[in-house]
């Protein structure tokens, strides 16, 4: 029993650290819109950026800053926090905006709604990148919308507003931008939901790129139509719209865009695809090149097969022993007699680039350490690849053939007279008398 009470006691407390540490409010970039008629006739839209802020709790909380326009959201099915969690405040930008229905008027089928509503987009986007969210706010509202055109009538927000709403419908994605390697198959997360069961969803991906523009997959909940592949069905009824690409190829990189449409409501989360292959790194030597003093050598570094084009080789000299060393250690020399070739453009869409030197071997240069250094986008760290160069005099060449020559001589004479005396004993034993 005093187990079980225990455990009750650190459950409690555990659930009150959470919600202490829940983000309780965040502020925002408001940003309304005046629309007017300029005096030559066309319809202008001026923003105006207005200090916000957006707060969780419950209608009728006071407002945390009161000098600003608030935002409270209150507690419904969806929180926007979840989409969030693990995030520091300092993390994250939220844009706030008004959305226009464009003329579609929609009851929102939602326990205790209101005849109208007015809405609101806020947008939370990691300052890293690493996601993006599009929330919908509801104001529940007793003025009809001022019809068709009803961005050009807002209703006016004042300075030290407080507007209660909820969230209706949240959009996220994880892989705002994507860098894959050619040949891979990457996962384009994106996932919604609705503050209601039933809702009639339709979901889209497109891909966009230098002004083309293809559908790739559609579903309607209402008629249970789908056209295209790449989303699971089972994910999708539970929200999730990630879309698996098929083998990645250069012609994969663009823009792909996934919407969600629940009317009146629509929204869309772009995620950026780049391909980059890394270079792979050659040399035309070996480990240790051996050269007579004065011998010249060309000495070629190639980068092959990597995307996109820019790609940045160099090649220093080095004592060996002194690579391994991090703390005093004389820097690299960079050579500056290194020669480019021009681009080569592959049939894959790939490049390829070599770096090459005149290397005339000298005494002074035995022993050291040349290096190739590849820098690309698609790298984390340089490709190196180095050689250590072995010169000798030609004296000492010459030596070494001298006495090679003599003893491959004296070997075959030996070989000769070995034959000779073996020939000669054969016949004397032939010519013996029995």
């Amino acid at each position: 029993m005093g187990l079980i009470l225990k455990i009750l006691i650190y459950s409690y407390l555990s659930a009150g650290v959470w919600s202490v540490h829940q983000m309780q409010w965040l502020p925002c970039q408001f940003t309304d819109e005046h629309v007017f008629i300029n005096n030559e006739g066309h319809t202008e839209t001026q923003l105006i950026h207005r200090e916000a802020m957006l707060q969780f709790g419950q209608k009728g909380d006071a407002p945390v800053n009161p000098n600003a326009i608030t935002f409270l959201i209150a507690s419904s099915k969806l929180d926007l926090r979840r989409y969030v969690e693990g995030v520091e405040a300092e993390q994250l930008e939220c844009d706030l905006r008004r959305y226009s229905t464009e003329g579609i008027y929609v009851r929102w089928p939602v326990i205790g709604a209101q005849e109208y509503n007015r809405w609101f987009s806020c947008t939370l986007r990691h300052s890293r990148g690493l996601f993006t969210v599009t929330g919908f706010l509801r104001h529940p509202s007793d003025e009809p919308p001022p019809g068709e055109q009803d961005y050009r009538k807002w209703p006016p927000i004042a300075d030290r507003e407080v507007l209660t709403t909820t969230v209706a419908m949240a959009i996220k994605t994880k892989t705002p931008l994507v860098k894959v390697a050619l040949m891979s198959q990457p996962k384009l997360h994106c996932q919604f939901d609705v503050d209601h069961k039933g809702a009639n969803v339709t979901v889209e991906w497109h891909w966009q790129h230098r002004g083309e523009r293809n559908k790739l997959f559609s579903y309607t909940s209402r008629a249970g139509q789908t056209q295209g592949s790449g989303v699971g069905l089972k994910a999708l009824a539970a929200g999730d719209a990630t879309y698996t690409l098929p083998l990645s190829k250069m012609s994969s990189e663009g823009t792909y865009i996934c919407s969600v449409s629940v009317t009146p409501l629509f929204s869309n989360v772009d995620i950026i695809l780049h391909i980059e292959e890394p270079p792979r790194v050659t040399l035309n030597v070996g480990p240790t090149l051996s050269l007579l003093e004065g011998e010249d050598q060309k000495v070629v570094c190639e980068a092959n097969s990597y995307y996109p084009l820019d790609v940045e080789i160099a090649w220093y000299e080095q004592d060996p022993a002194a690579s391994g060393q991090r703390v005093g250690a004389p820097l690299p020399k960079l050579l500056d007699n290194v020669l480019l070739s021009s681009h080569k453009h592959n049939k894959d869409q790939t490049y390829s680039l070599s770096a090459f030197f005149y290397l005339k071997a000298s005494l002074r240069q035995s022993g050291k350490q040349f290096t190739c250094s590849v820098s690309h986008q698609s790298l984390k760290v340089p490709i190196k690849k180095h050689f250590i160069l072995n010169v000798q005099e030609p004296g000492s060449w010459m030596f070494i053939l001298c006495v090679g020559f003599t003893v491959i001589s004296l070997l075959a004479i030996l070989f000769v007279m070995l034959r000779y005396l073996h020939s000669a004993r054969k016949n004397a034993v032939e010519k013996k008398p029995y």
